[in-house]
């Protein structure tokens, strides 16, 4: 048995024969092309029938990953009209007299390489795409039909790197999954390998040819391939993809249905995101929304201080796939256990109970503002609502959203858009926020929970600890009772609130946080079809089951 690592795009298993997926090798001359006129026409036509496959696949993406996916093709239709791209092509056809096959390939790789090197993630990954447009290009040039690489048979397709054109064209009745050398899990590949379910592996160097028509077996929950597998670890994968199935069937099954108790009340359940590369995983398990998207993350990825720009661009992409829903967005949380060289933190004992979150925004009040103001631009495309993060005081919330109203006239001012309609909210998740919840719902659009914190700093214990385990216990009465307090102080108030720590996904209190009144649960995506299930079948008219 041989064992490939490399970067899960999903959570999931895919078993069956890894087919080799190579592209034909064609050869690009280097001389001097005799009619320069007659390469920029044909070079003209490749151009067109390319806009035209483009457009063919957005209809096919449309139909079979949905509109937010699909848009990746319509992208790609614009690029292959940009000016400057077509320029320079024609510029290396007439002014260096080169074949149109030399001229797209030459300035493809060109513009690749920029985006390539530049230092946003997602704009890194748009180096793909530049290169797909340009072999969509030079295949209609060169009369190359990569179509039938797929095979006929079932399979898991092993390749140097795939293009999201690829992807889109392939027969998904017979793509168990695939593997590729390169690839990144910000690439519209990767995004679409999510919205389709089609468990991945993404820069898995052990790739080797002689792996054509072995058995083997993905597991995106390990990020690894087996190949020819042994009979146990056959076996055991076998079981597990089979689970994975069932919840599959679960969710066609309750797919659509809302979140309502047999009596009728209806509540939000929402789904927890870092980024985009959690987008597909929303669509996928039908969330109604996002009750918390980690901003710490956009932070974290970055290797100085995200740029306003940087930011917009990164909210503005969750904002537009999953619009109209709404997305309630976590400003920055960096400290404690989530830091960044850059930010040049002071070592803290207890790290815990000391400089994070909030704390650093109000201190450093250009370094919040620059994400305010990047969160209101994006606001103008999609439905954002904007939460505090470790609150434990009336003032640091009146002092957060004087900061948020000062960015809000300077965008005015600069005739920048942004939503007149942005609910602003806070985190509880400190037992000093619990116990001043009445005077924070006066201030305040929703209360989000934070259980993790919330039940470190009830139970006074650091839940980075391990020797602390045996004590943690997120079902505490204090905790719980803290819980049904905030509820009920936002009740009192107006106000919505939900719940987005650990404590939303865990099925055994969905009931109980029923009962006491909860408006949403936010949790990891896979959570969220069995919390629907209890939803719908719990009675709140009669008394629990638990207390009978």
């Amino acid at each position: 048995m041989q064992v490939g690592t490399g970067k899960s795009i999903l959570n999931g298993i895919a078993i069956g024969k890894l087919k080799l997926y190579k592209k034909k090798n064609t050869v690009i001359s280097t001389a001097d092309a005799a009619d320069p006129a007659a390469e920029e026409a044909r070079f003209e036509a490749a151009r067109a029938k390319a806009i035209d496959q483009q457009t063919a696949l957005y209809e096919k993406a449309l139909d079979e990953a949905g509109e937010d996916i699909a848009e990746v093709f319509n992208i790609h239709a614009m690029m292959l009209d940009d000016d400057d791209f077509v320029d320079t092509i024609k510029e290396i056809i007439n002014g260096q007299h080169k074949c149109a096959e030399y001229a797209v390939k030459t300035a493809g790789d060109n513009q690749a390489a920029v985006f390539a090197a530049m230092d946003d993630p997602y704009l890194q990954a748009r180096s793909a795409d530049v290169i797909d447009i340009a072999q969509a290009m030079l295949d209609i040039l060169q009369g190359v039909d990569n179509a039938s690489l797929q095979g006929t048979e079932p399979s898991i397709l092993v390749a140097e790197d795939l293009a999201p054109s690829e992807t889109v064209r392939m027969d998904k009745s017979l793509l168990l999954g695939f593997i590729t050398r390169e690839g990144s899990s910000n690439s519209h590949t990767a995004i679409l390998a999510r919205s389709m379910n089609i468990p991945a592996l993404i820069q898995c160097k052990e790739i080797q040819d002689d792996w054509d028509g072995k058995m083997a077996v993905v597991d995106g929950y390990n990020a690894c391939v087996y190949v020819d597998p042994t009979p146990d670890l056959l076996e055991s994968l076998t079981k597990r993809q089979q689970e994975d199935q069932k919840k599959q069937a679960l969710l066609s099954e309750l797919k659509g249905k809302p979140n309502t108790t047999l009596d009728g009340k209806t509540i939000n359940v929402f789904a927890n995101i870092g980024g985009m590369g959690d987008v597909g995983a929303v669509q996928q398990n039908d969330a109604g929304g996002v009750g918390l998207f980690r901003t710490e993350f956009v932070y974290l990825n970055c290797k100085d201080f995200p740029t306003e720009d940087y930011q917009f661009e990164a909210y503005k992409q969750v904002l537009e796939s999953l619009a109209p829903k709404k997305v309630v967005v976590r400003t920055c949380d960096i400290g404690a256990d989530k830091t960044v060289d850059y930010m040049k933190l002071d070592h803290e004992d207890n790290p815990a109970l000391g400089y994070r979150a909030i704390r650093i925004c109000l201190t450093r009040r250009d370094f919040f503002k620059t994400q305010l103001r990047a969160l209101l631009r994006a606001s103008a495309y999609g439905n954002m609502s904007i939460m505090f993060p470790m609150i434990t005081s009336l003032r640091e919330l009146q002092d957060a959203k004087a900061i948020l109203e000062e960015c809000k006239q300077e965008l005015t001012a600069e005739g920048k858009k942004f939503s007149d309609n942005i609910e602003v909210g806070t985190m509880i998740e400190t037992p000093a926020a619990v116990l001043i919840a009445d005077d924070l719902a006066a201030e305040c659009d929703f209360f989000s929970i934070g259980t993790n914190d919330l039940t470190q700093y009830t139970c006074a214990l650091d839940r980075q600890n391990a020797k602390l385990e045996p004590f943690f216990d997120p079902h505490h009465p204090a905790v719980l009772k803290a819980i049904q307090m905030t509820i009920e102080a936002g009740h009192r108030h107006g106000i919505w609130v939900g719940i987005c720590g650990e404590l939303g996904a865990d099925t055994a209190l969905t009931e109980t946080f029923l009962r006491m009144g909860v408006d949403e649960l936010s949790m990891n995506a896979k959570s969220i079809l069995p919390v629907r299930k209890i939803i719908r079948s719990v009675n709140l008219s009669k008394p629990s089951a638990k207390n009978v």
